[in-house]
């Protein structure tokens, strides 16, 4: 009779026990009110850990059941007890029995096994980008996505011809081992290619959106994508990724056969219309969706004739609502209003929205709940929200990335081919580690990411055939030369910095709150990350020369300060030596100061008066004369028309010439001959070199540069930096044959 009642006792607690785990469960799978925001359904499978943790509990479940099976048997004859009490056989149903219809999901349909993603499958994402802001933008969501992704990625960017150059050359530069860049036209977006009578293709929308014209172009996506690529997630620019996109990706197996798009709903009331008295946004179903983040079926949508879909409602509600507010969101929504079942609503981790009034804090309990977070206000990372610090030094931790270190290989899959890539490793592992000189090899052959025009820049359309640029490149601790040289040259500049990340970023700081720079539109700053032990001087040059937008360029460095005026006197002088029919370079003589603070002269008659008073002196007479001595000082002193002098060794004058000049030898990095092998060039070109008489330029003093305290201390460098003036020789005879032998001459000389 005891046992009797202790194995009873046994199966009441056994039954506490499962009636506590099956309401624990029933709390963890999501029933509560605001479950739906929490949680994934139930084959989504878009959060493996949780997805674990659920089955684990389950598991734990049917133990109890089991053990409850094994107390009852032991009861043997034993009356069943009355319903409801401890051994009901409500509480002996299996735990499956009682859960939801498994296949059920929160978007009302039967959901299909989900198929996982294979490590190596192709990615497809495509992005609008438009300007010089946008492209800084779209840097900060590539690394996110990159930094979190375990799959090949093929990038998909419609751009303007701004975008297109700046990403072109940042993407070609950056060399990511497996990830494939294609690139379309905005411009053939606007409006239609196709012959007359055919409608365009967005430029006809009212947009008021802050975005513009571009906030309408994912409208046409399947068209502007190629016709055999049937599916792309569709993002925002100023969008940052916690999590693989290729969980995002999965979700694509997801849909029914009737979904075609994916979408988060919408956090703020926009579409409930209760933000102002008379406001009345577009039609959406219920609170609307974001269309910050999209998974487009391309080839269904094609199908289903998506262009004519989209375009008949937008014709229809722009007779009462006359534009869009939000630009395409307000298509995509009354779309899906009138056909709902084309959604597919994603749980909101997938766009947890930044703007002001969001529901967004509904989306996460905890720092894993978060995948994508949309910086979706005006207001971007200034935006009003309870956890903003923690957004933000999320999103600051890329900006700030290093994004070499993102050039990482994906093991197991095979790489996609990249000659330039494929060509660099040859050369690299043609090195040889024992040459003393390495580490100047190695320098010479890395590969470092460029982004041209990192802040606002105006073109020219038409430049002038006299016009010029002046030329220059410097590092952070030149940042302090930019205002003063803006005051002295009004003509437009092409300056190449060399940044880390981080520093790119303090220096966009600099320039934002900087009056003198922001009244400037045709200053260009490309900035070329720092990678590697060497100052790359030389390739420096290049990127800012090549990038230069006027036929002439004044080839200077950033420690110089132009006499005011400078830029129109040249632009005469050009003119009046009839450069264009001749190949000429003009010398603009140096000079220097020993004073960081100067009255900067008016005038040659000034610049002479306080030469020879002493507070300026030629530049380098003291510790290099024979870099400047050929420029003959003491002609220039009564000169009143350009003289012609002629090349001498370790001459290396700053010039004014065509864009389409030499460039400099990229061998040469950091301190020496790196403007001495570019005038041997020049000469060897038989470029004239004529002094100008009313031209000067004036260097401020610095503290000394890391590279050239080594070159003074490293008996190595030296010898490095002569094994490479060698080789430069050999390959100027190779190129320009006997008339190159005066220069080994020269060179060898006492």
């Amino acid at each position: 009779m005891l046992r009797s009642w202790r194995t009873k006792l046994k199966l009441l607690l056994a039954t506490v026990t499962l009636a506590v785990l099956l309401s624990w469960l029933y709390l963890f799978v999501g029933s509560l009110e605001y479950g739906r925001f929490l949680l994934p359904p139930p084959c989504l499978g878009s959060q493996p850990a949780r997805a674990l943790e659920q089955e684990a509990l389950a598991s734990r479940v049917r133990r109890v059941e089991e053990e409850n099976q094994q107390l009852r048997s032991q009861l043997g004859q034993a009356p069943a007890p009355a319903e409801g009490s401890e051994g009901s056989p409500a509480w002996g149903a299996s735990a499956e029995d009682r859960d939801p219809p498994r296949g059920e999901s929160g978007n009302g349909t039967a959901c299909p096994r989900q198929r996982p993603v294979h490590k190596c499958e192709l990615l497809h994402v495509a992005i609008v980008c438009a300007g010089h802001n946008a492209s800084r933008d779209v840097v900060t969501l590539v690394k996110s996505i990159l930094f979190h992704r375990k799959n090949p990625l093929h990038f998909h960017f419609i751009t303007d011809s701004v975008a297109h150059q700046i990403l072109q050359t940042l993407f070609q530069s950056w060399m990511v081992p497996s990830v494939h860049v294609s690139f379309y036209n905005a411009d053939d977006l606007k409006a239609s290619t196709c012959p007359l009578h055919c409608p365009p293709e967005v430029s006809w929308i009212p947009n008021k959106h802050y975005s513009g014209i571009y906030g309408l172009m994912k409208l046409t996506l399947t068209k502007a994508l190629p016709p055999n690529l049937s599916k792309v997630i569709v993002l925002d620019t100023d969008i940052t990724f916690a999590t693989d996109i290729a969980e995002l990706w999965a979700v694509f197996g997801k849909f029914s056969d009737k979904q075609v798009i994916g979408l988060v709903e919408n956090q703020s009331d926009w579409y409930l219309g209760n933000l102002w008295k008379n406001h009345k946004p577009w039609p959406a179903l219920g609170r609307g969706f974001n269309t910050g983040v999209i998974l487009l079926l391309l080839d269904r949508l094609r199908r289903l004739g998506w262009e004519q879909m989209w375009r008949l409602t937008a014709e229809r509600e722009l007779m009462s609502m006359l534009s869009t507010s939000l630009a395409d969101q307000d298509i995509f929504n009354a779309v899906i209003k009138q056909n709902p079942a084309l959604v597919y609503r994603l749980p909101c981790f997938w766009n947890v929205q930044l703007s002001d009034h969001t529901r967004s804090e509904q989306c996460y309990t905890e720092v894993s709940d978060l995948k994508v977070i949309h910086w979706n206000s005006p207001k971007k990372l200034r935006v009003k929200n309870k956890h903003v610090e923690f957004f933000r030094n999320l999103y600051l931790t890329f900006l700030e990335y290093d994004g070499n270190l993102l050039r990482r290989e994906l093991f197991g899959c095979a790489s996609m081919p990249s000659p330039p890539s494929d060509q660099l490793q040859q050369a690299l592992e043609e090195l040889d580690e024992d040459d003393p000189c390495y580490d100047f090899r190695r320098q010479h052959l890395t590969q470092h990411r460029v982004h041209l025009f990192f802040l606002q820049y105006e073109f020219l359309a038409h430049p002038e055939p006299t016009d010029v640029t002046l030329v220059a490149q410097l590092s952070m601790d030149r940042l302090q030369m930019l205002e003063a040289i803006c005051r002295h040259w009004a003509g437009p500049i092409s300056l190449a910095l060399y940044l880390s990340d981080a520093e790119a970023q303090q220096f966009l700081r600099y320039a934002q709150a900087s009056e003198v720079l922001g009244a400037r539109r045709n200053v260009a700053y490309h900035i070329v990350y720092r990678e590697g032990q060497f100052y790359p001087i030389n390739l420096l040059r290049n990127v800012a020369l090549a990038n230069a937008q006027t036929p002439y360029v004044f080839l200077t460095d950033i420690d110089f300060l132009p006499m005011y005026g400078l830029y129109e006197y040249l632009r005469n002088s050009i003119q009046q030596l009839e450069l264009p029919q001749r190949k000429a370079a003009l010398i603009v003589p140096a000079f220097e100061t020993l004073h960081y603070r100067l009255t900067f002269p008016k005038s040659k008659a000034e610049l002479l008066s306080m030469l020879d008073m002493g507070s300026l002196y030629t530049f380098r007479y003291h510790v290099w004369p024979k870099g400047h001595a050929p420029t003959d000082y003491a002609q220039w002193r009564t000169a009143t028309v350009p003289y012609r002098v002629a090349w001498q060794p370790d001459f290396e004058p700053y010039v004014v010439v065509r864009r389409d000049c030499p460039r400099y030898d990229q061998r040469f990095v950091g301190f020496g001959w790196n403007k001495v092998s570019h005038i041997m060039e020049l000469d060897a070109q038989e470029y004239e070199l004529l002094v100008l008489p009313n031209a000067f330029m004036i260097h401020m003093p610095h503290a000394p540069s890391f590279d050239i305290s080594k070159f003074r201390l490293s008996a190595a460098y030296r010898r490095c930096l002569q094994a490479l003036r060698d080789e430069f020789h050999q390959d100027l005879s190779r190129r320009y044959g006997a008339a190159a032998l005066k220069y080994l001459t020269a060179d060898r000389s006492p």
